[in-house]
């Protein structure tokens, strides 16, 4: 890849990267808001377009970004219908976080708080206390899951204040760490097909005075990753799912709402040397470089202790008109991962000591050591409009 001289770049300033909006209108701050209408106490209601209900229901639709949805209409006709009156009528999209990936999104909604605070930056990170990459999303190699993320759900806090709460979802998911650490409390009804799931969701959701429940849909993110956004795979995932939700819709109780989110967008990178830069083969990302974090388009970096300066300026001369690339300080005091206070100690150092998120459409691969991952047609994880902006569309009984 022939790169332009280092005089002639002019890296993108960090204070370009548009922020999630952490605290007004992010993942984290959905069902927070939710439990505050409903009494639980702790809570406040942080997203103000969204009114009370006393049964609330979230449908979190993998993968399904807000512009895919705004892309394609006649694909999901029930979902687009719903836009103009969502969130208050405004119809506005809300934030997954940073990263945008599935892992760090699903800790965000079940726990209320932002990753500085969950302490699921990434798909793979850095474990302070074994200097290994640590998978979050297949929780490998194994830690105890309640000392990675300590706090309590706001599922399980709803349910202790007498709120009837239930996850529904695939019987897989039932006793994996993400779930326990994000998503546990109340009860787990696992059911294999999608229709099961929504009959159940809407029965689950009748079945207190005060109801929160969580249903989830895997597919239409994992037809992205393999054939791509737009493919035929992913454009009939999209209409199953459009009618999957008009099916939960259509079986709401009394006094209830649903929400329906996802936890990232996606967008297809082109298969050539100039969009995924191989880390593999390119040894000026490599020196100085113990450990290689992340995914594609969010890239956790770890230095060689002493040469975190170093790696930094390398990165930014090789990548710095198409990634936004910041310290660990840096990208902290930007508020990348919450509000700059949000980081406690136990997460810092799983935060890389280079922080990479991609603006253009490009990855930075790694087909040696991530062989899968780097054959993959749809990614996501950075902070543009396409992986960060989800839907938030609302249905009221």
């Amino acid at each position: 890849m022939s790169l332009p001289a280092w005089d002639d770049v002019q890296p993108l300033a960090l204070e370009s990267a548009p922020l999630p909006e952490y605290g007004a209108g992010s993942l984290a701050d959905l069902l927070p808001t939710l439990v505050s209408h409903q009494g639980v106490d702790g809570f406040a209601p942080v997203i103000p377009e969204l009114a009370p209900a006393d049964r609330n229901c979230v449908f979190l639709i993998d993968g399904l970004g807000w512009e895919q949805l705004r892309a394609h209409p006649d694909e999901a006709p029930f979902l687009t219908s719903l836009i103009s009156s969502s969130r208050g009528g405004t119809g506005r999209p809300i934030t997954a976080g940073f990263p945008a990936t599935t892992a760090t999104s699903l800790a965000s909604v079940g726990t209320g708080l932002p990753p500085a605070s969950h302490g699921l930056p990434g798909y793979t990170v850095r474990n302070p206390a074994t200097g290994e990459l640590m998978n979050q999303l297949r929780w490998n190699p194994w830690t105890d899951p309640r000392k990675w993320q300590p706090y309590p759900t706001v599922f399980q806090q709803a349910h202790a204040a007498g709120v009837h709460t239930a996850q529904v979802s695939s019987p897989t998911f039932e006793n994996t760490p993400l779930t326990k650490i994000a998503l546990s409390g109340g009860s787990f009804r696992g059911r294999l097909s999608g229709e099961e799931r929504m009959d159940l969701a809407a029965e689950q959701l009748g079945a207190g005075e005060r109801s929160l429940v969580y249903t989830y849909y895997a597919e239409v993110d994992g037809k992205g990753h393999r054939f791509g956004v737009d493919s035929d795979a992913w454009r009939g995932q999209l209409m199953y799912v459009d009618r999957l939700a008009q099916r939960l819709a259509e079986q709401l109780p009394p006094r209830s709402a649903l929400y329906v989110t996802a936890d990232h967008g996606m967008l297809d990178i082109p298969f050539d040397e100039q969009s995924r830069i191989d880390f593999d083969e390119d040894w000026e990302l490599r020196a100085g470089v113990t450990l290689l974090g992340g995914e594609g388009r969010a890239r956790h970096v770890y230095a060689v202790p002493g040469a975190e300066n170093d790696v930094l300026t390398v990165w930014r001369e090789v990548l710095g008109e198409q990634f936004w690339v910041a310290s660990r300080d840096e990208a902290i005091a930007a508020g990348w991962f919450g509000p700059p206070g949000a980081v406690e100690e136990r997460v810092y150092g799983r935060i890389g000591d280079v922080v990479a998120a991609a603006h253009d459409d490009v990855a930075i691969i790694a087909t040696e050591r991530e062989p899968k991952e780097s054959a993959l047609v749809g990614m996501h994880g950075s902070m543009t409009a396409v992986e960060q902006l989800v839907p938030l569309l609302e249905v009221r009984s």
